[in-house]
This record gives C-alpha cells, sequence and structure tokens, in this order.
C-alpha cells in the first residue's frame, strides 16, 4: 500500500490514507475515533487495519488534496551521511563507522511543497535519500531480523546548507523547512529488498544522482542495529539513510539550488518526490 498525510481538499482538516492508481481513500475519517493521525495508527501497531480499506471506493482525487510530510512529527530522526561509495570518494571519508546526525520535525515538508533556501546561504545543496519509518518498538535489533520493524519507505530530500555544515553536520541540516518527505509511505511488505532500489535527483529536469541502495556502505538492517543498539526506536520514528554521490557541492563548478529551482528524488518502487526551491525572504513574506 501507498499510505499519505494529508489535508483534506479545501479544507484545513488534516487526514491520512491509502494511495490507488484512482484517487485517495480517507481512513482518517473512517478511524477518527481511534487514530487522528498515521503516526498515532502505528504506535498501536494498528497497521493491518488499513488493509481491510485497500478496496473501498476513493473519496478524493490525488490532484485535489495536498501532502503533508509523511510523518509529521516523529519522535526521533536519525540521518546517516557519507552512506554510499561515490559520496565518500568525493568527501574523502574513511571512518567506517556510521556517521549519525540528527533533523528534527520543524525541517520537514511535503511533496509538492517549498524548500526554503536560507537567506544568508550561497550553498544549498540537495541530497536524495532512502527513508525507512519504524513500524513497532525496536530495542537492540539484530540485522537479521532488522526490517521486520519497518512499517515502509519513502523518499527523502535531505537539503544542505553547506556554509554552515562543518565538523557537525547538524547545524547545515537543520533550517526550517529543508526536508522534504514523501509522497507518501509503501509499506514494507511491497520492498522485499531495501537495497535493491534505484535511486536518482533531478534539479530542473536534469539528473544529477544516480545510483542504487545497493550500493550504501552500511545498509538498512546494519543501521536499525547500529541505532537500536543505544537509542530505542519507536513507531513513526524516521532513519534517512544517506545520500550518493554528485552533490553539488563536488561538482566543478560547483552547482546549487536557487529560488525557482525545482528538485526531485525518484526512488524505484516508491515513486518522485518534488519540490520547488524558494528564497527565505519570499517565503516568510507569504
Amino acid at each position: 500500500m501507498k499510505l499519505a498525510s494529508f489535508y483534506r481538499p479545501q479544507s484545513d482538516q488534516k487526514s491520512y490514507g491509502i494511495v490507488t492508481e484512482h484517487g485517495v481513500i480517507d481512513a482518517g475519517k473512517r478511524f477518527s475515533d481511534q487514530y487522528l493521525t498515521l503516526q498515532s495508527l502505528l504506535n498501536d501497531n494498528a497497521l493491518d487495519k488499513l488493509y481491510q480499506l485497500a478496496g473501498s471506493p476513493v473519496d478524493y482525487l490525488i490532484e485535489d488534496i495536498v501532502f503533508l510530510p509523511v510523518i509529521e512529527t516523529p519522535g526521533k530522526i536519525f540521518c546517516v551521511g557519507m552512506n554510499y561509495s561515490d559520496k565518500r570518494k568525493e568527501f574523502e571519508e574513511n571512518n567506517n563507522a556510521p556517521t549519525l546526525f540528527i533533523r528534527f520535525p520543524d525541517t520537514f515538508s511535503a511533496h509538492k511543497d517549498n524548500l526554503i533556501k536560507p537567506a544568508s546561504s550561497d550553498e544549498f545543496d540537495y541530497e536524495g535519500e532512502l527513508a525507512v519509518v519504524i513500524g513497532r518498538y525496536a530495542s537492540e535489533v539484530k540485522k537479521e531480523h532488522a526490517l521486520d520493524y519497518i512499517a515502509g519507505y519513502s523518499c527523502f530530500m535531505d537539503a544542505t546548507v553547506r556554509d554552515m555544515q562543518h565538523t557537525w553536520f547538524t547545524a547545515g541540516k537543520n533550517w526550517r523547512q529543508t526536508g522534504g518527505f514523501g509522497p507518501w509511505l509503501v509499506t514494507s511488505d511491497e520492498i522485499s529488498d531495501p537495497q535493491a532500489l534505484p535511486i536518482e535527483t533531478f534539479l530542473n529536469g536534469m539528473r544529477v544522482q544516480n545510483d542504487t541502495t545497493g550500493n550504501m556502505i552500511h545498509s538498512v538492517a546494519d543501521i536499525i542495529e547500529y541505532i537500536s543498539r543505544f537509542s530505542p526506536l519507536s513507531p513513526g520514528d524516521v532513519i534517512i539513510t544517506g545520500s550518493p554521490g554528485g552533490v553539488g557541492k563536488k561538482r566543478t563548478p560547483p552547482l546549487f539550488m536557487k529560488s525557482g529551482d525545482v528538485i526531485e528524488v525518484k526512488i524505484g518502487g516508491i515513486g518522485t518526490l518534488t519540490n520547488q526551491i524558494v528564497a527565505q525572504a519570499v517565503a516568510q513574506a507569504v
């Protein structure tokens, strides 16, 4: 299933539901007495309830809803840096241990929403990534069982303020509305192997990143094992698994995002996340 969080058409009411080829089934209105959000449904390990709705008539056309980030307020957001071979070569990274940093929920932006380029930055870079959404409590999980703890997968644009990213990655990753997340979550039963997904990033239609998740240094299972060893993971928590090579910072000449640009992350078996870049001053005036 494809599961999305969204605003109902022409309203400020939030909901979530199943995305089909014909439209969107509003699960929120059917389960409003129990689960107000997709995250609350995951918290109760109730994902199976959505399968019961899969054959229901659609409530809205996809073009009529306004997407929200797949999970709006995860308890924890872990990001993995330097996790593809080409990226490590670009940045001359030699440390074999996973490189972790964090994001905060207010950095998220939805599919088709804006990413805000900070006014103080001249180096707003793109990084297309696979996002993992945890489906049940995970503590000290072994990698052999790690995939069983995943609710599903999504696309993520881990936009980076390079001129604030020094030895502490977090400073370059936590500007407001710089992380595109969506368009939806594809449940784990539809992704048999998260290490076999083509991943591409397009800037204004030009492909700037092209790789496969099979080239991750640390697999999704390895990452869950590593993180859950020191920090228990809960339903709705998000792990952003790293970006391939080809980032703008390491191009000659450098290639950074600017106001008016369109950035897309396309992952096989999941879909395409699209965001437009706007300048901070313009965004604040709206």
